[in-house]
């Protein structure tokens, strides 16, 4: 491992003597206040809400099994982009486990400490966790109060039902995770499709990866748009799957089944 370390600092050591990295150093240099389990992160200097003085502040829920990727995601896009602060939120400060248990985030925040936040995001999990969260009455009152001062209230994949049953989607246009789409109906929601759908405030991510969607087309809303192509090249996000199965349409019924099948197996 020092030999890694050693060989990435000579890295970055020749890319600055080439120019490029001064730009490494901005995009990659400053940590949000989130820190994976077992590891410290690097706290920004915290105002009363919990953000870099001056920062617009981005709050990302989590709760007992959350799916990574749908928070993770939008983090990596969002916590380089400039005057952005992420902070991870949940009902009691300290350790979350994923929707396999098998991984933890550590949440810097409780609800009671975070009254104000500019963007509000809800990342998607599997149905114990969105159930239980959809019922949680402390949170769903905790969401709702950063709505009314939000200028952005996201949603990744199944967070858009967690929006909506705290009354946030009623006869908004929105999307969710593919399996998921009858339900929004139930939240008064009109199931809209996309990557993520933009209603006013409201913004809605489909499944798990499209959370990067959202974050990128976030970034540009917070910042510009040349920033937010930028950041898609910071983060190296230009997809090229090996196979052509991304959605239930071009999957068809039998991979769907699979597909449920994988992720209901995993949970844990």
């Amino acid at each position: 491992m020092a030999g890694v370390d050693r060989s990435r600092r000579k890295l970055l050591q020749t890319a600055a003597a080439g120019g490029l990295g001064a730009g490494l150093a901005t995009s990659f240099g400053a940590v949000a206040p989130a820190r994976a389990e077992g590891v410290e992160g690097t706290r920004a200097r915290e105002g009363a809400e919990g953000g870099a003085e001056g920062s617009v502040r981005v709050a990302v829920l989590l709760y007992d099994g959350f799916t990574a990727l749908d928070a993770v995601g939008p983090y990596e896009v969002l916590c380089r982009v400039p005057g952005v602060t992420v902070t991870m939120v949940a009902e009691r400060a300290g350790r979350v486990r994923t929707d396999t248990g098998e991984l933890g985030l550590v949440a810097e925040r409780s609800l009671d400490s975070v009254a104000r936040a500019d963007v509000l995001l809800v990342p998607g999990g599997v149905e114990r966790g969105t159930t239980a969260t959809m019922a949680n009455t402390v949170v769903l009152d905790w969401i709702r109060r950063i709505h009314r001062g939000s200028t952005w209230t996201t949603s990744v994949c199944t967070g858009s039902l967690i929006l909506g049953a705290a009354g946030l989607l009623r006869g908004v246009p929105a999307t969710t995770y593919w399996a998921s789409r009858p339900y929004l109906a139930d939240a008064g929601a009109i199931y809209t499709p996309g990557r993520f759908v933009e209603a006013g405030k409201i913004l809605t991510g489909a499944g798990v990866s499209a959370g990067i969607d959202m974050g990128l087309h976030l970034a540009a809303r917070l910042s510009d748009e040349r920033t937010a192509q930028a950041m898609q090249l910071a983060v190296e996000y230009d997809p090229d799957p090996p196979f052509d199965t991304g959605s239930p349409e071009k999957a068809g019924p039998e991979l769907q089944q699979l597909a449920l099948k994988l992720i209901a197996d995993a949970v844990r």
